[in-house]
């Protein structure tokens, strides 16, 4: 974001006045898209399963632990059920609170990863204040699914501009040449024409 913002700026710079405004968004905007697009796609459907995997796993977590499940049990067990890079994730957590590692340690190597950051938050504050695991997990889970819900609403509305845009486009000069070009060239001739 900061190097999309600093290479319009520069093209502002360079360019100067109105016409270095609408060069610098532009700019910016072109920047922002390829630096987006930098992601390797398998990292982004990686994250995006993982983030879609997220609210059945920590219902299933719930379901564990309170059947009686200690939480490295209900990582197992949800873990193997799941499977995929969240499974993956869930059984080095496992491992890692087995061996010994504190709560705060074993949650915290997850954190850095955005749609885990706040499950591992939540779990080191449960961890530290003794709060029960499994409703922490319930609202994390609900949380989850609204926001999947919410990106997905997004995604619908960038599809349906995205659809009318090469529309607009299609018909914008139709409109020009057929409903104002003749119109202002009657009312030249009129003008000019005695």
């Amino acid at each position: 974001m900061t190097i999309s913002f600093a290479v319009g700026l520069t093209v502002f710079l360079a360019v100067g006045g109105m016409p270095g405004g609408v060069a610098g968004t532009a700019g910016a905007t072109i920047a922002l898209v390829v630096l987006r697009r930098r992601e390797p796609s398998e990292l982004r459907r990686e994250r995006e399963r993982v983030a879609a995997d997220l609210p059945l796993a920590a219902d299933l977590m719930v379901a564990c632990l309170r059947a009686g499940q200690p939480i490295t049990g209900a990582l197992d067990v949800t873990a193997e059920a799941i499977g995929g890079p969240l499974g993956d994730r869930l059984v080095w957590v496992g491992g890692q609170l087995r061996l010994g590692a504190t709560p705060e340690t074993a949650w915290q190597a997850l954190a850095t990863e955005r749609p885990l950051t706040f499950l591992a938050r939540t779990m080191n504050r449960a961890a530290l204040s003794g709060a029960p695991v499994a409703d922490v997990l319930t609202r994390l889970a609900d949380d989850s699914r609204h926001a999947a819900r919410a990106a997905s609403a997004a995604a619908v509305q960038r599809v349906g501009v995205q659809v009318v845009a090469p529309l607009g486009l299609c018909f914008l000069p139709a409109f020009v040449f057929l409903g104002i070009i003749p119109v202002v060239a009657g009312l030249a001739s009129e003008v000019l024409l005695p």
